[in-house]
């Protein structure tokens, strides 16, 4: 492999002549340009057309198994450092497993943390993008730092530290979909090297001739072509192990499937996707009429990384889902905890809870929250005298949803609400309303929360003020709700957004609501719907002192 890549050139503030460092496993297109003091890890692949320049602002780090695509320019200022994730000091570091996209710009000084997505034409300067933050298309970040795990819209122009910290969570589909694009980069990177190598390719077009027919035309590979596996398991199976890890197999009948009793078969030590594609199909076919599962292991970590079942007992699973797991202790809790919010919803818990209520226990759960209730009679509720149900000290799904419809069972005609507690912090992180004095509540009596300690969760604050506002054109719960972050201390803002801004997040602020007053505050918001009609409207709860948003609730569609 000719790599174009040549030392720092003098200058007045640097006469080192500093060279890059490549890793033997790196793939560098010698159609891109690495100049300087550039450090570039195991299994990188720089694709044609990149400029990586380190001759002014220096030195750079990119990770390993980080993808450098097609167009991409990273330089840095001269002036202006980042602290690296090694303590030492940057122009540039990208971290390990990134995706940085076709004609992106990363001008130091920037940081972009492991496992971020960079999208096209989108840049980063003097600027930090905390770990698995997804970045699409043509959007802007500049001046701020932008907390791990945050979704930046495309188009979005971040150049204030209030506007990165109001980003939405990256959600589990935008994580695959990055996962993917790291694994198609490596399965790149290989064949580039391939490509190179004069009897690896020989043996590759060998194959291809070999699976070559006249009615299918070119297969992957004979052993895919070969296989009961459906194209997706193949896939995971082949970018597991590029990515250096392990594959193991469990099994499990109907019967254990509801307890989570999975059993391991052979080990497999395979090297090859056909290997270990041949040692599933044994699994599959020692357990035909059971549920089967392909899970990733990585050694270093020694945790879990992914978890597909590829056969139930009717069958293979062509089209497998997928749950990429970050935490060895909670992952068969998750997966039970999982494979029973499922039945739940499907029908076969006792139809108390909705199937959201369901998610926000496994929610809870699995991020080490502990589970409470708490109920109140229709006189008392506007008192937000709430009293506690018996303690929950449970660590499964089923456990504490067993024990929410116990309360409801115990007091009947009256409020019940699930809570969520952050034992370390001791203070709540969820207030959701389950059951009204008519029955079980929906969906629509939960507030969806995006603070750090509680994303994703929904949220429904108390009552615990006996002020009251009125309002003809929002429901009583957004009233009640308005009341309830007045009573409490919490600013209050706007945001609208039209229909086709909607679908990217691309909300605007409307302004914020300076009155204690709830009929005021009402009163305002109904100014708000009446201004922006045709469009969404959100009503925006902000903790002043942590500087953070509580809640989040649209109060008006198109």
């Amino acid at each position: 492999m000719v790599v174009r890549s040549t030392a720092a050139p003098p200058t007045p503030w640097s006469k080192s002549l500093a060279e890059p460092n490549i890793h033997e496993t790196a793939f560098v297109h010698p159609f891109s340009n690495i100049i300087g003091d550039v450090f570039v890890g195991a299994n990188v692949m720089v694709a044609p057309g990149t400029s990586i320049r380190a001759d002014e602002g220096t030195p750079f780090h990119i990770g390993e198994n980080t993808n450098i695509q097609d167009g991409v320019v990273v330089h840095g200022l001269d002036q202006g450092r980042v602290i690296g994730d090694d303590q030492n000091e940057y122009s540039v570091w990208i971290g390990t497993s990134a995706s940085i996209t076709h004609m992106a710009l990363i001008h130091g000084p920037a940081y972009v943390g492991d496992n971020c997505f960079i999208g096209f034409r989108s840049t980063v300067f003097n600027a930090r993008v905390g770990a698995g933050c997804i970045v699409m298309m043509h959007a802007l970040i500049q001046d701020v730092e932008i907390p791990p795990g945050k979704y930046v819209p495309s188009g979005a122009i971040i150049t204030t530290q209030q506007q990165a910290d109001r980003l939405p969570d990256v959600q589990a589909n935008d994580k695959q979909f990055a996962h993917h694009v790291v694994g198609i980069n490596q399965a790149l990177r290989s064949g580039y090297i391939c490509a190179e190598d004069s009897m690896c390719i020989n043996t590759v077009r060998k194959e291809l001739t070999k699976s070559y027919t006249s009615n299918n035309g070119f297969e992957r590979s004979n052993d895919v072509a070969r296989s009961s596996l459906g194209v997706e398991t193949v896939d995971q199976v082949r970018y597991l192990l590029n990515q250096g890890y392990k594959i193991g197999t469990e099994h499990v009948d109907q019967r254990r499937f509801r307890t989570g009793s999975w059993q391991s078969c052979t080990p497999i030590e395979a090297r090859s996707v056909g290997e270990a594609i041949a040692a599933l199909e044994d699994c599959l076919t020692s357990h035909s009429g059971e549920y089967v599962r392909l899970f990733g292991i990585d050694p270093k970590g020694k945790r879990r990384v992914l978890e597909t079942i590829i056969q139930r007992p009717d069958g293979v699973v062509n089209n497998p889902s997928t749950n990429f797991k970050g935490h060895t202790n909670q992952t068969n809790r998750s997966y039970n905890d999982n494979t029973y919010s499922n039945s739940y919803s499907n029908g076969s818990g006792s139809g108390k809870l909705s199937g959201e209520t369901v998610d926000q226990v496994q929610q809870l759960l699995g991020s080490g929250y502990k589970i409470g209730t708490e109920h109140v009679d229709e006189r008392r509720f506007r008192t937000g005298s709430w009293q506690s149900c018996q303690s929950i000290d449970v660590t499964s799904t089923r456990e504490a949803v067993s024990a929410l419809e116990q309360c409801m069972e115990n007091h009947p005609g009256e409020y019940v609400r699930l809570i969520g507690i952050d034992p370390k912090a001791k203070r709540r992180v969820l207030e959701s309303i389950i059951q009204r004095p008519n029955g079980p509540v929906g969906s629509s009596d939960s507030y969806k929360s995006t603070g750090s300690a509680s994303a994703g969760v929904p949220v429904n604050y108390s009552a615990r003020a006996t002020g009251t506002a009125t309002s003809n054109r929002l429901s009583s719960d957004v009233v009640e709700q308005l009341q309830q972050l007045i009573n409490g201390g919490y600013n209050i803002s706007v945001e609208h957004v039209d229909q086709r801004r909607f679908r990217i997040n691309s909300w605007s602020s409307a302004g914020q609501i300076q009155t204690r007053s709830a009929q005021q505050a009402a009163a305002a918001l109904e100014n708000y719907l009446d201004q922006y009609q045709g469009e969404y409207v959100r009503l925006i709860g902000i903790e002043p002192k942590a500087k953070r948003r509580i809640v989040e609730t649209i109060i008006q569609r198109p």
